[in-house]
């Protein structure tokens, strides 16, 4: 399972959650790529596309099950596809520790949320760039995370969406004027530049995809980031 983000507050360094990518990696070895970065990650993310809420096809449930003996670290499953409860116990079964649903891709979101906790997972609401806020008003108090995506999801390697930034800080203030304690995930185009920028604006989880494993040295990579957040 995956701290609430009160016990991650109590924490004396509040070092930022670094959640690499597969959806970067190289196909091929997924494993040795996840193993490499086990020791100075936080969470394996692991990008779940169908083909039609967004525009590309990655990861299914085999992967899932097939990569969770390679890392003890938690794997924190996105599902960017429709109506995702049709599939959350068996992503649950395959070995997720968090699995995310968007807002836009659940006629009943709060019904979806309690549906995904039955199976014992962290469960966190996503939305896109050009969501509102407000779509979370009623859902905030149920969460472990929100994820705000940074880019439109579909592909890697996109450049970050610079109005997020605001976005990110008018979240957090949404949820400490509303004393929700939840981590507030970004996704999309997080590198050495700007990951200092969405900490200081309020989010504690960074989804790192081409910056990590589109590097040579993807662990120095993780350790460069953490450096930029001094």
């Amino acid at each position: 399972m995956i701290e609430k983000y009160s016990d991650y507050l109590n924490k004396n360094d509040r070092d930022v959650i670094i959640c690499p990518s597969i959806l970067s990696a190289d196909f091929a070895k997924l494993g040795e790529d996840i193993d490499l970065v086990s020791n100075d990650a936080n969470w394996i993310h692991v990008d779940v596309m169908d083909g039609m809420f967004v525009p590309n096809i990655s990861f299914g449930i085999p992967i899932v099950k097939a990569i969770r003996p390679y890392t003890t670290l938690p794997l924190d499953v996105h599902l960017m596809i429709e109506d995702p409860t049709r599939y959350v116990e068996d992503f649950a079964k395959a070995g997720a520790n968090l699995i995310v649903v968007h807002a836009e891709a659940c006629k009943h979101l709060h019904r979806a949320v309690q549906y995904t906790r039955n199976f014992g997972v962290n469960v966190g609401v996503a939305i896109n760039p050009g969501t509102s806020l407000s779509v979370l008003d009623e859902i905030l108090p149920f969460v472990d995370m929100i994820l705000l995506m940074t880019v439109n999801p579909g592909f890697g390697g996109q450049t970050y969406i610079e109005t997020m930034t605001d976005k990110i800080s008018k979240l957090r203030k949404i949820m400490n004027d509303r004393n929700i304690f939840a981590h507030i995930q970004v996704d999309g185009g997080i590198g050495k530049a700007n990951i200092k920028k969405v900490y200081d604006a309020g989010a504690n989880a960074v989804v790192v995809g081409n910056a990590v494993y589109g590097t040579n040295d993807p662990v120095g990579a993780i350790k460069e980031l953490r450096k930029c957040l001094a």
